[in-house]
């Protein structure tokens, strides 16, 4: 007798060892027709796996992420399958599933072109009606690999090939198509019904400029419609807010070859890069921070020292002078605790913190390279505190409330918390890790948050705190960061003169609230869709002329605003006012000020908010008083 224990508690009995799928039918009607696989003790197995002892089970629907997966995973053999119908000297290579999608890589005589995509598609949706058996089955590696090079499949039979010799090959046999995975897998076509390909891109063999250039097919697949159509809407948003175009089109900045990864910064760019930088030097001020400064190239003894060059060496940039080799900063904590040490430190000194603007070139992959927001030459808010072991709970507790702060004032307000513990390669033992994780826990814990915990996902020295803000079409960006170290300070020599006159070691705090600024401003260019808040808008106002008449009124309103601190432009072109209005709302600025006769002999502005929105007649002292507090309160938006 079998017996199966179901999530509630409750238990089952068969005669006979069943199936996942019999598991389900037993159950209910509904269940056995939503069943996409099952899950043992944990393991993902498919529905037609058959149990041959007391188990505890769960049957996977496509409720849960799990099974969107298996759709995902099983929609990608379906391209394969299709693509093998349609184009059968097409070879299959790897199909792994990928956030919100899939991709399947070929290797083809020829390009894939778009119309060939909209027929791989009909005959995938043609596959899927037919709903076909999906089946597992069990081969010996050596008759795989001889199956595949006798159907031409080079590239299965390489990876096969691989496989260490006795172990079982699970392939997947649906219609006249079988090709190897570990599954699980749908139990039939027919459930794969919400799915559409993307796009075409280059991807090497085995991710190897050496090898051939391979064709990868793109796609998304889902359990509902109305979840894709959200997700396609999703992408709509995302590709008109790329911070790339809108680069451009508000002419911020620009990439070109000659400098690969960095950044041309143009005039209203760099504008707002000053904005996010004196609004962090300002935070740095006003929480104890003293802001340093450090040298950009540092010899590689020192690097070596810090643990830097054995483990990211291939990340950096070097050069050599007078038969001395030198690395081009990558991060800049080596350096702070070379101010650190520049002096003999008391306990009574701790915490120190030190701030840094620091320039940093990290020798980034072409191909991962992605505007401003994957870039080689980077500016991060560097923040390293060096305090006693007892100072981290208040340190973090301090910290997070800072972030969540400067994270609202951008115009973020969801964040998300995570807490990644001891990996199994570290330094130092388990009870001081203990401490620190401990200390970084509760630190979340009374500032209020909800955590998650990533098992062994923390660094060698230390474990950390990850800080994840959502912008406003929900997708995580990763950004603020605390992380523990006790490492460092001891392999640089960083000591303090403890209250019982012996030497310790200092615990040193690595943080970042926005990390990169060039990616934090290109996160908040398409958070805001280039519509900025008015206190970091290049321009927070453009006044505008209807005649040549208020020129010189115009270049007045210009002046006493500006002499205020504020932002200020005119547009005195000799074009209709409405063409002007447009033009310059194309730009998303805050605020257009119209002035005509009317305006100049009153000395007023007819203020028009982002939008459209009329707001009337106003003083020049008025709108002032309004930039002002808006700027005070960090508004997002004019009302």
């Amino acid at each position: 007798m079998i017996t199966i224990t179901l999530p509630d508690g409750s238990r089952r009995e068969f005669p006979a060892p069943p199936t996942v799928a019999e598991v389900a039918a037993s159950i209910g009607a509904g269940l056995a027709k939503a069943a996409l696989a099952g899950r043992i003790d944990g393991r993902l197995v498919d529905t037609s796996h058959r149990i041959e002892s007391d188990v505890t089970l769960s049957i996977v629907t496509d409720r849960e992420p799990d099974g969107v997966d298996i759709i995902r995973h099983s929609t990608a053999h379906l391209l394969a399958y299709a693509v093998k119908e349609l184009f059968p000297d097409a070879q299959v290579t790897i199909g792994p599933v990928i956030e919100n999608g899939f991709y399947y890589d070929f290797s083809y005589k020829r390009p894939f072109t778009p119309e060939d995509l909209q027929a791989i598609e009909a005959k995938m949706a043609e596959l899927a009606r037919k709903d076909e058996l999906v089946s597992r089955e069990v081969w010996q590696r050596d008759d795989a690999v001889r199956y595949f090079e006798s159907i031409g499949e080079k590239y299965k039979a390489e990876i096969i090939s691989s496989i260490p010799a006795g172990d079982p090959i699970g392939l997947y046999r649906e219609g006249n198509f079988i090709d190897l995975c570990r599954g699980p897998h749908v139990p039939s076509t027919g459930k794969l019904k919400v799915f559409k390909l993307m796009k075409l891109a280059g991807a090497y063999w085995r991710g190897d400029s050496r090898n051939e250039m391979l064709q990868r097919i793109y796609g998304t697949a889902w359990s509902r419609k109305e979840d894709q159509d959200a997700y396609l809407h999703m992408l709509e948003e995302a590709e008109r807010r790329d911070h790339r175009k809108l680069g451009r089109e508000l002419d911020l900045f620009h990439m070109q070859d000659n400098a690969p990864g960095m950044v041309f910064w143009h005039p209203r760019g760099w504008t707002l890069w000053q904005q996010v930088e004196q609004y962090m030097r300002r935070v740095y001020q006003d929480n104890g921070y003293q802001e340093v400064r450090c040298p950009q190239i540092l010899d590689r003894s020192l690097w070596e020292r810090s643990g830097h060059w054995e483990n990211y060496k291939d990340n950096m940039f070097t050069t050599a002078s007078e038969n001395r080799d030198y690395a081009v900063k990558p991060m800049n904590c080596p350096g702070h605790v070379q101010v650190y040490n520049s002096a003999l430190r008391s306990y009574r000194d701790l915490p120190l913190r030190y701030g840094e603007f620091g320039n940093c070139h990290r020798n980034e992959p072409s191909g991962a390279l992605h505007g401003i927001m994957r870039v080689r030459g980077f500016v991060q808010d560097d923040g390293h505190i060096f305090c006693t072991e007892e100072q981290i709970l208040d340190e973090c507790v301090a910290y997070t409330e800072l972030l969540h702060k400067v994270y609202r004032d951008f115009g973020f307000e969801q964040i998300l918390y995570k807490v990644a513990t001891r990996p199994e390669k570290r330094v130092g033992d388990d009870a001081l890790w203990d401490r620190a994780e401990h200390a970084l826990m509760e630190s979340l814990r009374r500032s209020g948050v909800d955590f998650v915990i990533a098992p062994g996902d923390g660094a060698f020295y230390g474990p950390k705190i990850e800080y994840t803000l959502k912008d406003a079409l929900g997708r995580p960006w990763q950004c603020g960061t605390m992380q523990v170290d006790f490492n460092m300070p001891q392999r640089l020599g960083a000591e303090y003169v403890a209250e019982d006159n012996t030497r310790r070691h200092p615990v040193m705090l690595h943080r970042a609230i926005v990390g990169s600024l060039e990616r934090f401003i290109g996160i908040l260019i398409e958070n805001h869709a280039g519509a900025l808040p008015m206190w970091l808008a290049p321009v927070q106002a453009m006044v505008l002329t209807i005649t040549d008449a208020q020129a010189d009124y115009a270049r007045d309103v210009v002046q006493a605003l500006k002499k205020q601190g504020f932002r200020v432009e005119s547009d005195l072109r000799n074009e209709k006012i409405n063409y002007k209005i447009r033009e310059n709302s194309l730009q998303k600025l805050p605020y257009l000020l119209v002035v005509g006769d009317k305006e100049r002999q009153a000395g007023m502005v007819a203020v028009r908010a982002r939008g459209g929105l009329d707001l009337g007649s106003m003083s020049i002292a008025a709108f002032a008083e309004r930039l002002a507090l808006e700027v005070e309160n960090k508004t997002s938006q004019p009302k």
